[in-house]
């Protein structure tokens, strides 16, 4: 049986970035920066990216305007959260409720979802997605800094190594 290119739908991708995490992992395991130009091209190639969110923490910084910009550039809703300095020293921002009410809403119409994270915060999320719709599910993480539990979760799972860094 032949199935035709032309017969054959597109998949749809939702993909979410939680960049605090990626940043830090990334910086931590190989002390370089995650290239996303490069995890662009390599997600669309399994589809059409028609949902691409990265989630930041807002310090106001020129360094950090242009690399928002530059996610900009390559097709990212950028969502942003003050930064918050407690009196105690330690420091607030923490996007874990808004990537989930995102990803339960993308869920809907998209094909597979791809999560950037290794916060097992997200383990129940993925496979409520799937249950529920059916959706792929994939997640990209720094293996050693990843939560084990999310790893399992996800019905793949990208290493970030040497490939994805710039």
């Amino acid at each position: 049986m032949t199935i035709s290119l032309s017969n054959a739908r597109t998949k749809k991708i939702a993909l979410f970035v939680d960049v605090q995490n990626i940043y830090y992992t990334c910086r931590e395991a190989y002390g370089r920066q995650f290239n996303y130009r490069k995890l662009w091209q390599q997600v669309s190639q399994q589809g059409e990216i028609v949902q691409a969110v990265a989630y930041a923490i807002h310090k106001g910084d020129d360094g950090q305007l242009k690399f928002q910009d530059a996610l900009k550039h390559i097709g990212f809703e950028v969502k942003l959260k003050p930064f918050i300095q407690r009196a105690d020293g330690s420091a607030k921002g923490d996007w874990d409720v808004g990537i989930t009410i995102d990803v339960m809403e993308a869920a809907v119409d998209v094909d597979i979802v791809t999560l950037l994270s290794g916060d097992g915060d997200f383990d129940r999320l993925l496979v409520k997605i799937y249950q529920k719709h059916g959706v792929e599910t994939q997640v990209y993480g720094v293996p050693s800094l990843t939560a084990k539990s999310l790893m399992d979760a996800a019905g793949q799972f990208h290493p970030i190594d040497f490939s994805l860094l710039l």
